[in-house]
């Protein structure tokens, strides 16, 4: 069984918690109001619960997501460790990375980028089961019909927020 370990940190858009192993990074929540909510997140997201925490040890990651939010960050330079997915939901998870800031693309692109045209359904579950938010932008996945659907955490406004945030840089770049 691989090492793994946690911690939580505050982000000018709230509290952020994550969990990791040698590997990368295996989990995190979207910006909480508290670090208890953060946690909490994780604690009901973690297959087998929470791992012991290291304060600290997501530095890298708190500095680049930090520089996301400020505008400053458009690619990350993160390892992940998502050896434990099915196939399909890391094809798709590789698939959300490619869309570009401040852009979207449908769960139905999202299938056929992962190899299954007819799956948009699974395709949404592999958004719904994002263990990397924001990193993995999930928040740039919307239905055929242009709405936007489904958003764990702090919900819809949010994945709204993180759009016109995208849409914003982009309009001043």
């Amino acid at each position: 069984m691989t090492e793994t370990w946690y911690d939580v940190f505050q982000t000018s858009w709230g509290w952020v918690s994550a969990v990791g192993s040698a590997k990368g990074l295996r989990y995190c929540s979207l910006p909480e109001e508290t670090p208890d909510c953060a946690v909490e997140f994780l604690a009901n997201t973690v297959k087998g619960g929470l791992p012991a925490q290291r304060e600290g040890a997501f530095e890298p990651f708190r500095e680049q997501i930090e520089e996301y939010f400020s505008g400053t960050r458009t690619e990350w330079d993160l390892k992940l460790d998502l050896d434990d997915s099915t196939p399909f939901f890391r094809r798709a998870w590789d698939a959300c990375q490619l869309i570009p800031r401040g852009e979207t693309r449908t769960y139905r692109w999202l299938a056929e980028q992962a190899g299954n045209v007819a799956a948009s359904r699974g395709a949404g579950q592999a958004m719904a089961r994002n263990r990397i938010p924001i990193v993995i932008p999930c928040h740039r996945v919307i239905g055929s019909d242009g709405g936007l659907h489904g958003f764990a955490g702090p919900g819809l406004p949010l994945k709204a927020r993180l759009l016109q945030h995208e849409t914003a840089l982009n309009g001043a770049a």
